[in-house]
């Protein structure tokens, strides 16, 4: 005779999601409360914690009881068994926080980005603490009740549970609220309520920027140079760099030398490397367009606007984006753009994941088509999106020959290499960022043309400080690491004299403090386009300018709302 598994009690049976779900979906939650309890809080630590846990579970029981109801109890379940039990692991295995930069990066995401951070202890991850709660979740089987029964029971349970979740609250008010205040990172944290409010809150951002008509820019916008012969023609290369930070980067004075050729290229006199510059956000969908655009970081949540390259092309320039990396991000939209592994040759990349070394070997074709399909005389700009330092595999972003730093960690789980092993790792990528760029400017001086070169790094990088790695944490929770960046200009001598712009000035002002927000206002400045857009004063390239008055121009500070 076959047995019927028992059945569970509707409430019953939330609790005990509950009890998952404050557990195994919280290590995280819980391995940071412990760090940060101190003997000095007014409670035992551990009576703080176990009161902390209390509240989250009441509160769990709560939540769970308004929203699990016939027929979507066991849909709505899994949801939140997958989103808790997703976000604990990445939150445990690389320090960050669930917040809306957070979901937009996932939500954006590629095939290639999903691939870096498969492994066996995501798999793992996913069977304990998704597949078998969730297989468990649907098999259960439920005592049959009238709605009239259920309603009256979940309201008694309701009360009871906020009556428990008040009493533990202020029980630990003071310590909660000074945790809450002095480590705002726990309100990133918080399973599931994190992932939801989150996921819904960027989610209604997107579409509410999608319905905002796209606002043009520069409408005014005219060459202050007359059109010339194509190759006379001025050519401008912008080098867009991947979580390349810079504490790392040794024209910033790191110890290792991990730029010997843009050191070269330095003491020739022709580079100019700004020490103290500030990225737009701290992750690729947030600073990519914000880099571009005329509003800065202040403009984070304001209009839908045209960016840069749209000026560029309506001055009558010659414009195009090679991407090697998960997209644009809405930048390239409206002008010629196409992915490295579409144009390089087949022996040289693995599916589509292509060296940024690519990028170098296409550049002096790129650059002939792209002036003569659009029959630009004003100039030609090509825009170069780099892998760069992307991870967590840093491993795969360096060519086995060009490795110096040894042993470097050679897998996705950062959590499992010692910290010096990641800084190899990530080191020996920005090896081949240097290398890419000194191969670059060695095409650009084959030109007959005024060129340059200008390079910045889109956001940086936490490597292990703090337990918290890669990137993408809430700007005002986000660690120096991820906020500073390194820029470099490099211009050929012709370029220089037809900008008018002294080379020592440039190497004066270059520990001035700068940001994202100076690059739409600086590119103008390097292609000589006059709109009603442009800020002079925040174009680095005004402040060095012979006809500027340069003591007036060194008092200028940064235009960063941050």
């Amino acid at each position: 005779m076959l047995h019927r598994r028992a059945a569970w009690h509707p409430l019953v049976l939330d609790a005990v999601l509950a009890a998952l779900l404050t557990t195994v979906g919280n290590i995280p939650l819980w391995l940071a409360l412990v760090r940060l309890s101190s003997p000095a809080h007014s409670m035992n630590r551990w009576v703080y914690i176990t009161g902390f846990g209390l509240v989250l579970f009441t509160t769990l029981v709560a939540f769970l009881g308004l929203i699990l109801w016939q027929p979507w109890r066991r849909v709505m379940g899994v949801v939140l068994i997958t989103a808790a039990g997703m976000a604990s692991y990445f939150m445990f295995a690389y320090g960050i926080v669930i917040d809306t930069g957070m979901v937009a990066n996932a939500l954006h995401t590629d095939a290639s980005e999903v691939r870096g951070l498969l492994g066996w202890p995501l798999f793992l991850a996913l069977a304990l603490g998704v597949f078998l709660p969730s297989i468990w979740w649907c098999r259960a089987r439920i005592i049959e009740m009238s709605w009239k029964r259920v309603l009256w029971q979940r309201g008694v349970i309701l009360v009871l549970a906020l009556t428990v979740m008040g009493l533990t609250t202020a029980l630990i008010f003071k310590d909660l609220a000074s945790n809450m205040r002095n480590h705002k990172s726990l309100r990133y944290m918080i399973n599931p309520y994190n992932s939801i409010y989150a996921t819904v809150r960027q989610m209604t951002k997107e579409k509410t920027q999608a319905a905002r008509p796209l606002l043009p820019v520069g409408l005014d916008a005219v060459s202050r140079m007359s059109q010339t012969d194509a190759e006379a023609s001025p050519v401008v290369v912008v080098v867009v760099g991947e979580t390349v930070r810079a504490a790392n980067f040794g024209l910033g004075g790191y110890a290792r030398d991990t730029t010997p050729r843009l050191a070269v290229l330095k003491s020739q006199g022709d580079l100019t490397y700004f020490s103290n510059v500030l990225a737009c956000g701290t992750s690729t969908q947030v600073s990519l367009p914000c880099m571009f655009s005329r509003l800065g970081r202040s403009g984070l949540d304001g209009p839908r606007e045209e960016n840069v390259l749209d000026v560029f092309q309506r001055a009558g320039w010659s414009i195009f984006w090679l991407d090697n990396q998960s997209g644009c991000k809405g930048v390239c939209d409206r002008i010629p753009n196409r992915y490295v592994h579409e144009l390089a040759p087949k022996r040289a990349c693995e599916g589509d994941q292509c060296p940024d070394a690519v990028m170098a070997q296409l550049l002096p074709d790129l650059l002939d088509e792209t002036s003569q399909n659009q029959k630009s005389r004003h100039g030609t700009a090509l825009v170069l999106h780099q892998m760069g330092n992307h991870g967590p595999a840093y491993y795969l972003r360096s060519e086995p020959s060009t490795k110096k730093f040894l042993p470097e960690c050679r897998t996705n789980v950062l959590s499992s290499c010692s910290q010096q092993e990641i800084v190899n790792a990530y080191d020996n990528a920005i090896l081949e960022t240097d290398l890419l760029l000194a191969n670059l400017v060695e095409q650009l001086k084959k030109r007959s043309a005024p060129t340059a070169l200008l390079y910045v790094s889109d956001h940086g990088e936490s490597l292990g400080e703090n337990w918290l790695y890669l990137h993408g944490m809430p700007w005002a929770l986000a660690p120096e690491e991820q906020k500073h960046v390194p820029m470099l200009l490099w211009m050929s001598p012709s370029m220089r004299e037809r900008l008018d712009v002294r080379q020592d000035c440039l190497e004066r002002v270059s520990a001035m403090p700068w940001s994202h927000d100076n690059l739409f206002h600086t590119l103008l400045g390097m292609a000589q386009i006059s709109t009603s857009a442009e800020i002079v004063d925040r174009s680095i390239l005004s402040h060095c300018q012979k006809s500027m008055d340069n003591a007036a121009a060194m008092s200028v500070d940064r235009p960063m709302g941050s």
